[in-house]
């Protein structure tokens, strides 16, 4: 299902509003003619790549060659996000800003900064900022939230999970609903990597589904 998120987009040229469009798999908005897309809100590129003036009137990362990532700018918008209270559901509202700093070689930024709020009612629940990942903030949010108070997202499903080899900012989960006693078995990474299931599904961190289950300390390989 297609999601529209408002925001804001701040570079050297100014700021401007902006449409987030996300489709489960991968975000996309278009800014001064130019679409961009990408699986999260770090890695945005031109939908065409190819060199022309349109380009010019941004900042982007190009190593390697192929690619063309949008960068020395700050993006924000707020996505809904399903919250849990002791089986009630609540409306949550999700405050997402990347800092993205200019280029320095080798694919590297000057700077990169993530930053999340979750706003519940009259309250807001801050990540502290420093992991760079979707991740960690949202699990520092959770640790913030009042007990029986839960992000029901995939984030906290017990069945999902990342790979051993590493994940994206956002928008890497693995769901094993297809497999889940295979999944639950999992103790230890070697279990993990053992583990006889199909391909996983990869899904977004907010993502809900009618199979979501809330996780328990010490399940699978990230436990």
């Amino acid at each position: 299902m297609l999601e529209e998120y408002r925001g804001t987009f701040h570079d050297g040229r100014g700021e401007e509003a902006v449409l987030i469009r996300n489709d489960g798999q991968e975000l996309s908005m278009v800014l001064r003619g130019v679409e961009f897309v990408g699986n999260d809100i770090g890695g945005m590129e031109p939908r065409d790549k190819a060199e022309r003036p349109e380009l010019d009137a941004f900042v982007l990362n190009r190593y390697p060659h192929e690619a063309a990532e949008l960068c020395a700018c700050t993006i924000e918008y707020v996505a809904p996000v399903p919250v849990a209270e002791r089986g009630n559901m609540m409306a949550g509202w999700l405050t997402i800003r990347a800092e993205l700093g200019r280029p320095v070689g080798t694919g590297r930024l000057d700077h990169e900064t993530l930053r999340l709020a979750l706003t519940i009612g009259n309250e807001t629940y801050q990540g502290s900022g420093m992991s760079g990942w979707f991740e960690d903030e949202l699990l520092e949010i959770q640790a913030a939230l009042p007990k029986g108070v839960y992000l029901k997202a995939c984030i906290n499903c017990a069945f999902s999970d990342y790979s051993v080899y590493g994940h994206g900012l956002f928008g890497d989960m693995l769901c094993f609903r297809g497999c889940k006693s295979e999944y639950l078995a999992v103790r230890t990474k070697a279990d993990y990597l053992r583990m006889k299931a199909g391909p996983a599904q990869v899904v977004q961190e907010t993502y809900l589904c009618p199979e979501f289950e809330r996780r328990r300390p010490g399940t699978g390989y990230r436990g």
